[in-house]
C-alpha cells in the first residue's frame, strides 16, 4: 500500500505560490507594492543608458529610493485600510446593532 505523494500535501508544507496567494487575500497591497518595485526597477535599467551627465550611482539611488516609495506607500496604505476596517467599519456595525 503505498500512497501517492504528489496528491496530498500538508497544511504545513504549503508551496510559496500557495502562501503568496493567501498574503494576497489577507492584505492585498502588498502585490501592489512588489509589483511597484519590479516596474520602478525596470524603469530604471532601462533609463540608465539616457541618464546623461548623471553620475551612475546617483541614478541607481535614485531609483532605488523611487522603488522603496512604492513599496512603503502600498504597505502604508494597506495599513490605513486595515485600521479602517478593524475600527471604523466595526463602530458603525455597532451602532447599527444597538
Amino acid at each position: 500500500m503505498s500512497a501517492d505523494k504528489g496528491s496530498w500535501v500538508p497544511e504545513h508544507e504549503s508551496t510559496v505560490g500557495s502562501k503568496f496567494l493567501q498574503k494576497a487575500r489577507k492584505s492585498p497591497l502588498v502585490p501592489v507594492g512588489m509589483v511597484g518595485f519590479v516596474v520602478v526597477a525596470a524603469y530604471g535599467l532601462y533609463r540608465l543608458k539616457e541618464r546623461g551627465s548623471m553620475k551612475m550611482s546617483v541614478h541607481l539611488i535614485h531609483t532605488r529610493v523611487a522603488a522603496q516609495a512604492c513599496v512603503v506607500g502600498a504597505v502604508t496604505l494597506g495599513a490605513i485600510y486595515s485600521m479602517y476596517k478593524d475600527h471604523f467599519l466595526k463602530e458603525s456595525s455597532n451602532k447599527t446593532q444597538k
